[in-house]
């Protein structure tokens, strides 16, 4: 076994872009910030799009170039969803630090605009009636506080505060951008990682570089500093492949009492069901040799059964569900039972 890679600090935190421009994959948003920053007067934003993007990583760099560490700590709020964000902490905590005026202190090589930044991270986890709350201390205090809006689903944000904030889409990073990232804190950290396990780490990690990061330290932490595929696999928590193709090679056989023991083996072994039907759909659309009525079917029960767990169904007999549809749909046989 490798040595064991000594550490210190989050690694998330460690690489974590300090100027607006380090920031990966975001070419269009770098672009206008950039310039705006130049001008150091900003508009109230709104930043959306998947985890792991950079979103709160390019505010908070906003806010840094903006002010410098000293002048940080009295400028900028920060909350996240961990902050109680109820409509009473609106009303006072935010209200309160939004309506304070800033004073003239400078700190030199730093703009030092005459306004406050509020960073809400996590924005869509706010209730309505919060949201609601915000719009008239948004428009009263606009002259000294600037709030920035952080969320992955910008449907959640109510239409009053989002037409109020220039909006920004973060995007997905590509492999090539999220490999590149990676072989650089390989290289400082002193870690090994061949093709094959960078390949993993971007298919498992999804676009998300915070959790590629995440798993990449977790594995160096347990496996030192040669990682190999199957490590980060490992630490992930995915399902292995070869576990989600025998349940549909299980499936295939048109045996009912296959497919239920393959089932039974999966919930004996822990795996994550939600987790399982993520993969096995992954499986089914990629799959060439099941025609398209036949994949529908099978990914229309897989929609119903993942709904019926985020309710609290049962693990196993859901899972023993989407197997059962999955022969019939293989078979060609009729979705309901005619008696």
């Amino acid at each position: 076994m490798a040595p064991l890679v000594p550490m210190s600090q989050p690694w998330i935190e460690k690489y974590r872009p300090r100027q607006v421009k380090d920031v990966a994959h975001q070419e269009e948003v770098i672009r206008v910030l950039t310039n705006t920053l130049q001008t150091a007067d900003l508009p109230h934003m709104l930043f959306y799009g998947p985890p792991g993007t950079g979103k709160t990583t390019t505010a908070l760099a906003i806010a840094y170039q903006l002010y410098g560490p000293e002048l940080y700590k009295s400028r900028v709020l920060e909350l996240n969803a961990s902050d109680d964000r109820g409509i009473n902490v609106v009303r006072t905590k935010i209200k309160d630090f939004a309506a304070v005026a800033v004073g003239t202190a400078r700190k030199a090589g730093y703009p030092c605009p005459p306004y406050k930044i509020i960073i809400l991270d996590e924005a869509d986890s706010m209730t309505e009636d919060a949201q609601n709350a915000l719009r008239r201390t948004m428009e009263t205090y606009s002259k000294v506080t600037r709030f920035f809006f952080i969320c992955n689903y910008i449907s959640r944000i109510i239409e009053p505060l989002a037409s109020r904030c220039a909006k920004f889409r973060f995007k997905p990073l590509s492999e090539e951008v999220m490999s590149s990232r990676i072989m650089h804190i390989c290289n400082e950290e002193g870690l090994n990682l061949d093709a094959q396990a960078l390949s993993t780490l971007s298919a498992i990690s999804q676009g998300d570089l915070r959790r590629a990061i995440t798993y990449l330290q977790s594995a160096a932490r347990l496996f030192g500093s040669s990682i190999s595929s199957s490590d980060l696999i490992s630490v992930s928590g995915v399902i292995p492949e070869d576990v989600v193709k025998s349940l549909l090679a299980a499936c295939g056989s048109g045996e009912f009492d296959v497919a239920n023991k393959e089932v039974s083996n999966i919930i004996a072994d822990g795996y994550p069901v939600s987790q399982l039907m993520a993969q096995f759909l992954d499986v089914i659309v990629s799959a060439d040799d099941i025609p398209d009525d036949q994949k529908a079917r099978i990914c229309k029960k897989l929609g119903e059964s993942d709904k019926c767990l985020v309710d609290g169904a049962d693990e196993y007999l859901q899972l023993l569900d989407v197997a059962s549809e999955t022969i019939r749909a293989l078979f060609n046989m009729p979705q309901t039972l005619v008696f």
